[in-house]
């Protein structure tokens, strides 16, 4: 069993920034990929952006250059740096651990997920 948690959601105006982590259990974490979804209420969950095993990243287009996923093995840890928040950025945002050590876009490759953590960007 593999726990997820998430942190760091909040409100922020427009042009703000926010920092979510999500800290995992379990001694494999290092061996996956990470990712992380997000949905807005009435709307499908999409893909963000992911981190594969040796660190290399993967944005959604509509993200690229303004958010940033990192990961602290040593912690156990996936973070999502968001800069440049947009009102059409609010969503439920939830990380996810991969079954590959490469990063996929598809929800159906994460078989392990946090419940969640809110942001909401006001304009």
């Amino acid at each position: 069993q593999v726990d997820m948690v998430e942190s760091g959601g909040g409100l922020v105006q427009a042009g703000g920034s926010l920092r979510l982590s999500c800290a995992a259990s379990g001694r494999t974490f290092s061996a996956y990929a990470m990712g992380w979804f997000r949905q807005a209420p009435g709307k499908e969950r999409e893909f963000v952006a992911a981190i594969s095993r040796s660190g290399d990243t993967y944005y959604d287009e509509s993200v690229e250059g303004r958010f940033t996923i990192s990961r602290d093995d040593a912690k156990n840890t996936v973070y999502l740096q968001m800069n440049s928040l947009k009102p059409r950025d609010t969503a439920v945002y939830s990380c996810a651990r991969g079954r590959y050590t490469y990063y996929t876009r598809n929800s159906g490759d994460y078989p392990y997920w946090g419940q969640g953590t809110q942001v909401t960007v006001s304009s």
